[in-house]
């Protein structure tokens, strides 16, 4: 499959500290992708880099054939103001921003896509709630209804089935599936090693750089495992950024 996500050589992290070092490679269009590692790993951060959030500190990330805007980005709960005085069919609704614009007015078949984005997450009769007053499970239920909205060719994931239920996990894992059958890419941040198992054909282990990435069962090697947690372990949280050099691991 075609590159859709170059990775070059990139460095990401906050303030010149590096986060995520010197990771190279590349994401196939269609890919169904998961990105796992200890807390700390800088998965959130790759995905920031890869979403146009967070700009490189050395190297490029490079999209073919798709810019910032056809991206469709969940990020953590706990990135998510729930104190912000908006209704679950607003906050679904800024999924139509591409289309409309961050002013544009939600006419009626925009009402109706938000309806159907709901039903399809199993949160109809929800429009009316603040956000404020979702339980986790409810909450990821809506940003996934978001993500259906921006109709995105690729899909970031980060932590989406964290603090959820069984049967909520099982809904929105469907959805996942239901977009990799439709040939976008889905890249995912998990940590349940199972679920990577069982539904992701194609991991990358990350522990501040590159551990391991290709096919799920050779990456979730007891090995690569622990090599990871170990180079969590010692990283330098006051490093500053570095240049690469020739003993980094590549992606297969």
């Amino acid at each position: 499959m075609p590159a859709q996500v170059q990775l070059r050589d990139v460095t990401l992290g906050y303030d010149r500290h590096p986060a995520v070092h010197h990771l190279a490679g590349e994401i196939g269009a269609g890919a169904l992708l998961a990105v796992i590692g200890p807390n700390g790993a800088g998965k959130s951060t790759l995905f920031r880099g890869i979403v146009g959030i967070l700009k490189p500190l050395s190297g490029s990330i490079v999209l073919s054939g798709l810019n910032v805007r056809d991206i469709a980005y969940l990020p953590q709960i706990a990135e998510i103001d729930r104190s912000f005085p908006i209704s679950v069919f607003d906050f679904v609704g800024t999924g139509l921003w591409r289309v409309t614009g961050f002013f544009g007015g939600i006419g009626k078949g925009g009402r109706k896509k938000i309806a159907q984005a709901l039903a399809a997450v199993g949160l109809t009769g929800f429009e009316n709630r603040a956000i404020g007053t979702l339980s986790g499970g409810q909450m990821q239920r809506m940003l996934f209804a978001r993500v259906l909205l921006q109709d995105s060719a690729l899909i970031v994931l980060d932590e989406p089935f964290n603090a959820v239920d069984a049967r909520t996990s099982a809904d929105l894992l469907a959805l996942c599936k239901h977009w990799h059958a439709e040939g976008r890419t889905v890249i995912a941040a998990l940590h349940d090693m199972e679920l990577v198992r069982a539904h992701f054909p194609q991991t990358l282990l990350l522990a501040r750089e590159l551990v391991a990435w290709g096919a799920t069962p050779e990456v979730l090697s007891a090995e690569n495992l622990l090599r990871a947690r170990h180079m969590c372990e010692a990283f330098d949280e006051r490093a500053h950024a570095c240049a690469a050099d020739g003993s980094r691991s590549q992606a297969a």
